[in-house]
């Protein structure tokens, strides 16, 4: 038989499979996250008719004479270049702005993906639509502090998270109290405390001026300081100390009065509650996603705190993923391991809330591709119906 129509069977075949190769990225050209691919062609085997000759004897060398015998794929190679953004608003919704994957857990088995389309399911836990992974970091302790040094594990925003109340240490009062004020003026200054479950408690400083300066007293409506002289250098800072402290803060209640920021000059009547550091418990009402994929809910007491980090994920080929369907990919041998730290860091990009990447195909290129496939298969054909043609006239010597 010729070889010829082997070599037209395996262009067929191999223009096949670029169809086929081609198809896929043009039925993806809208799915979220999608990497398209291209294909490599190689020649196969060849054929020694004549082997090489090293010159000798007076002749010249001689080249070897070879037929090839057929096209097979060389490889399907995978597109990592960025897919262009689409703004969706939703807050779940999150794009990577140059290298890197999300982490997701499908049963034991971790997968990455560029599709950012999270949503919630009852429990909280951030997920994939349609097949459900769980997105993968690492949660915030109690006071929102997140090790990114720990292994990575579900990230859960639950509806109705708590933020622990923290009791008031610290209460500070600063300005100045006006030293040429009217004798009998009197100052009241009152901040918001918390004890350890949340409970308001209202400590009240009171100062009142006489005729040798100012004094000072205070209150929380259950424990009291007893009313004491203030006293000032020349230059109108405050030189009075506490017995039992050594310096100019006292206790009340627990919660340390921090006076050292009071003044007492002409002319200037600023002194004012400070913010002390207690505060009571709240209610998860919104959360927000920051460029480095940290998660920040907003609380019904007026506070933010960290609730988790999204994990990215940095391979040293990615072009050797295995893609699992579902837009995931697969580790392999030829992929490296998977180096798992925070977006913006370690070569892996940064995130952007409420958009999107969208699929990385080029439809001009594909359907030029489509044209050199669908001419390279007619060509191929042609070779094989040649072929035929002459196989044809052969078995016709014999009439």
């Amino acid at each position: 038989m010729l070889r010829s129509l082997f070599s037209g069977i395996s262009g067929l075949r191999s223009h096949q499979t670029m169809l086929d190769v081609t198809g896929n990225n043009i039925a993806n050209v809208n799915t979220t996250g999608f990497k398209a691919s291209q294909i490599q062609f190689q020649d196969t085997l060849s054929q020694m008719l004549n082997a090489a000759a090293a010159p000798q004897g007076g002749q010249g060398g001689q080249n070897p004479a070879q037929v090839g015998l057929g096209v097979q794929v060389a490889g399907i190679t995978t597109s990592f270049t960025q897919g262009a953004a689409q703004l969706t608003g939703r807050s779940t919704d999150m794009m990577i702005s140059g290298d890197g994957f999300f982490v997701v857990r499908q049963g034991t088995q971790q997968y990455y993906t560029r599709a950012g389309s999270f949503d919630f399911d009852s429990t909280g836990q951030m997920v994939l639509p349609g097949d459900g992974a769980i997105v993968q970091g690492w949660a915030a302790d109690a006071n929102g502090v997140i090790d990114t040094s720990s292994p990575v594990g579900d990230i859960r925003v639950a509806v109705g998270t708590v933020m622990p109340a923290r009791a008031t240490t610290t209460a500070p009062f600063a300005g100045n109290l006006q030293s040429d004020a009217a004798e009998g003026t009197v100052k009241t200054l009152k901040v918001t405390a918390y004890d350890q479950l949340g409970a308001e408690r209202e400590i009240q400083v009171t100062m009142t001026k006489t005729a040798t300066g100012w004094t000072m007293g205070a209150t929380d409506g259950t424990s009291t300081y007893a009313t004491t002289p203030l006293t000032f250098d020349g230059s109108g800072n405050l030189t009075w100390t506490d017995g039992t402290s050594g310096d100019a803060t006292f206790d009340l209640g627990g919660v340390t009065v921090d006076l050292s920021g009071i003044t007492g000059m002409a002319g200037v009547d600023t002194a004012k509650a400070g913010k002390q550091d207690g505060y009571a418990a709240g209610i998860l009402e919104s959360f927000s996603l920051g460029s480095d994929g940290t998660i920040t809910g907003a609380f019904s007491n007026g506070l933010k705190q960290g609730l988790g980090r999204i994990a990215l994920a940095s391979f040293t080929n990615p072009a050797g993923l295995q893609k699992a369907g579902g837009s995931l990919f697969s580790t392999t041998v030829n992929s490296g391991d998977p180096q798992v730290g925070t977006a913006g860091a370690g070569g892996r990009g940064t995130l952007s809330a409420g958009s999107l990447e969208m699929s990385n195909v080029d439809l001009s290129t594909e359907f030029t591709q489509l044209i050199i496939a669908q001419r390279g298969f007619q060509a191929n054909s042609r070779v094989i119906t040649t072929s035929d043609e002459v196989l044809q006239e052969l078995v016709n010597l014999k009439r």
